[in-house]
């Protein structure tokens, strides 16, 4: 294993900036959002496969300046194909579509003469059988499907939890012979829970944990769930959603030994609900911790949790979990965009009397919980060097 994959969460990539990063070339100041970056001469071409649906959608909208990453591909179905991409999709966001997208055509969703980095946003049984075609042909497939999150060999990744999983690259086959890999991002639901979960874990251990979840109708996709069924109703139903945040949650957490995750000893049970809210999953978080706490001690966990401070990676929020102070937050409407969406929020912390403390955590579904943390997994790849051509990672092999 790499020396630089090895060391301890707390310090790992803490105050290293990459050989890669000090040939951007800097120019002018790109507002987005609310906060500025700034562009380089020379871009990372990317594709994004299923372009036409709402991640794929979200995928354009947080690339469109995006100083390392410039959209040069698009894929989606055969009925999409060969269409301009203004056309085949119907823009759903709160943002313009760029002109330059919206001209460009939408491509086969076939390896040949796609770019070699690419961003998958597909439905798990469409992932299943084509991102690892694309592993084949070289490509390093930065993906929001859950396929292959549980797969031995493939990254589930959290910049700011797990940046050491991502050693498992090296244990894919394609890796080895053409360069290619997958790597992927978890569950919209599965994020917050972690982002929260983390700083209390390191440094007080957990044993178990129960989380109920009110889950945006954005998280469904579009059209999504039916106006009749939700509005004025919750849904206390989504499909395999309970098991993919009790899996990936202690996949997260666990440890790297070997060429293995170990996943976390905890006990976990989920409780996942839709509700009429359209962006921003809430969850109401108890836990039981290895080790006693005091609620100060619980906050400053939280408030000096930034692993990724001074990496300069440019879609990770400067303070990754934020406390809400107030009695009545965090709330989606008030608190999703934090972090230009990439921050989570908790609040209402306070003692739990059947486990030791409880809490609500807010993140936006769709950001932080989709797009934005496939494009933060990116990032890191390209920090670490892993999105070097593929031909050469081939011929060292």
């Amino acid at each position: 294993m790499r020396s630089d994959l090895r060391i301890d969460h707390a310090a790992r990539l803490r105050g290293r900036i990459s050989p890669l990063h000090k040939h951007f070339a800097r120019s002018e100041p790109i507002l987005l959002y609310t906060e500025r970056f700034t562009t380089m001469q020379k871009k990372y071409p990317i594709g994004i496969l299923g372009a036409t649906g709402m991640v794929g959608q979200r995928f354009i909208q947080l690339l469109e300046h995006h100083p390392w990453f410039e959209v040069t591909w698009l894929a989606a179905s055969d009925r999409s194909s060969g269409k301009p991409y203004g056309e085949a999709a119907k823009w759903r966001l709160d943002t313009p579509l760029p002109e330059r997208i919206a001209r460009m055509t939408v491509s086969p969703a076939d390896p040949d003469g796609a770019p070699k980095i690419i961003f998958a946003a597909l439905d798990a049984g469409i992932a299943r059988e084509m991102e690892p075609r694309f592993a084949e042909a070289g490509c390093a497939v930065v993906s929001n499907s859950s396929a292959y999150r549980m797969a031995p060999s493939v990254p589930l990744v959290i910049p700011e939890i797990n940046a050491e999983h991502l050693h498992l690259i090296e244990e894919q086959p394609t890796r080895k012979t053409t360069g290619g890999y997958m790597v992927t991002n978890p569950n919209c639901s599965t994020i917050g829970l972690v982002m929260a979960l983390k700083p209390i874990e390191e440094r007080f251990g957990i044993e178990q944990i129960l989380v109920t979840t009110m889950q945006a109708i954005s998280g469904a996709g579009y059209p999504g769930v039916p106006s009749m069924d939700i509005l004025g109703n919750v849904i206390p139903y989504i499909g395999s959603e309970e098991e993919k945040m009790e899996a990936e949650t202690l996949k997260l957490l666990g440890r790297l030994e070997g060429h293995a995750v170990t996943p976390l000893k905890a006990r976990i049970s989920a409780h996942c609900n839709r509700v009429a809210v359209e962006d921003g999953h809430t969850e109401s978080v108890s836990i039981k911790l290895a080790r006693p706490a005091t609620h100060d001690e619980i906050l400053a966990a939280w408030a000096e949790f930034k692993p990724l401070a001074g990496q300069a990676l440019p879609t990770a929020p400067e303070q990754p979990v934020e406390w809400a102070p107030q009695s009545d937050r965090p709330q989606p409407r008030l608190d999703r965009n934090r972090g230009r969406g990439m921050g989570v929020t908790v609040g209402r912390l306070r003692p739990c009397n059947v486990l030791d403390w409880k809490f609500t955590v807010l993140s936006h579904n769709t950001i932080r919980g989709a797009a934005g943390a496939a494009i933060l997994n990116a990032e890191l790849l390209a920090s670490l060097g892993k999105l070097e051509p593929a031909a050469e990672t081939a011929s060292r092999a």
